[in-house]
């Protein structure tokens, strides 16, 4: 443990220095965000009866995806990793007195985290400070800021844990640009990240909603804007807890019969 310790730190700190590219993604994100807003607010004042969340709802929900875009976007892949596989390099990991699973997997989290903390805090001043109807709102209790916690280290850890098994994919691809691009396609709409859940069509909305896609970034955003109860918000935790449980088991084994047949390349 001492040892993925150590590492989480050396990620985190190193992933700290990107400033200057964290601005740039600020800058982007807000414009992607206020682009959102006014679409979702020209259908809204049409007919706001309509729509199965409220505008507010929408609104918190589209700021809270872009201050924490770096924890739920499955497309951020660990280019070292895949890199790593396609060279060689794995070999030098394969030494380390690590389990190479674990190793990835808290090398992510620490990277995605110091990405989130680094731009997280300007757009949510922002989005606290202009003028309604654009306004973020806060949740609407504090129970469901405790469950939006919670969910949001699951969803964290379930986009991780996905993620982990296009890299062991690699193994057998070599080229990770098809599963990549089938991978983030797949998560970016069923996740919720174009359109969330609830604007779904009743049937398909109800198959989406027990898929590992909505254990995500859906989960905590619905809880923290408020469109969750605090009983749906819980059926819904312990849904994120069992595709974490899987998708982490699935991984482990991935990665154990992989490394069983691996064959690195060259002098």
């Amino acid at each position: 443990m001492r040892g993925y310790l150590a590492l989480f730190r050396v990620r985190f700190t190193t992933s700290l220095q990107y400033r200057a590219a964290a601005l740039g993604g600020i800058a982007t994100q807000f414009a992607w965000g206020f682009m959102e807003i006014l679409a979702f607010l020209a259908f809204y004042q049409v007919n706001s009866a309509a729509f199965p969340m409220e505008f507010s709802q929408v609104v918190t929900y589209i700021w809270m995806q872009q201050a924490f875009l770096a924890l739920f976007m499955v497309w951020f892949y660990e280019n070292e990793i895949l890199t790593a596989i396609q060279t060689g390099a794995i070999a030098y990991e394969l030494t380390r007195p690590l389990d190479l699973y674990n190793l990835w997997f808290c090398s992510s989290v620490a990277n995605r985290l110091a990405k989130a903390l680094l731009r997280s805090m300007p757009i949510l001043v922002v989005a606290f400070l202009v003028p309604p109807p654009l306004r973020m709102s806060l949740p609407p209790n504090g129970t469901h800021l405790v469950l939006f916690l919670i969910s949001t280290i699951l969803a964290l850890g379930v986009v991780v844990a996905f993620n982990m098994l296009v890299y062991i994919s690699t193994f057998y691809t070599l080229s990770p640009l098809g599963g990549r691009i089938i991978a983030a396609m797949l998560a970016d709409f069923l996740a919720g990240s174009i359109l969330p859940l609830p604007f779904f069509p009743a049937g398909f909305r109800v198959v989406a909603e027990l898929l590992p896609f909505a254990a995500m970034q859906n989960m905590p955003l619905r809880i923290y804007s408020g469109h969750m109860n605090a009983t749906a918000a819980v059926q819904g935790i312990w849904l994120q807890l069992f595709w974490l449980v899987t998708l982490v088991g699935l991984g482990k084994i991935s990665m154990k019969y992989a490394l069983q047949k691996v064959v690195v390349q060259g002098g």
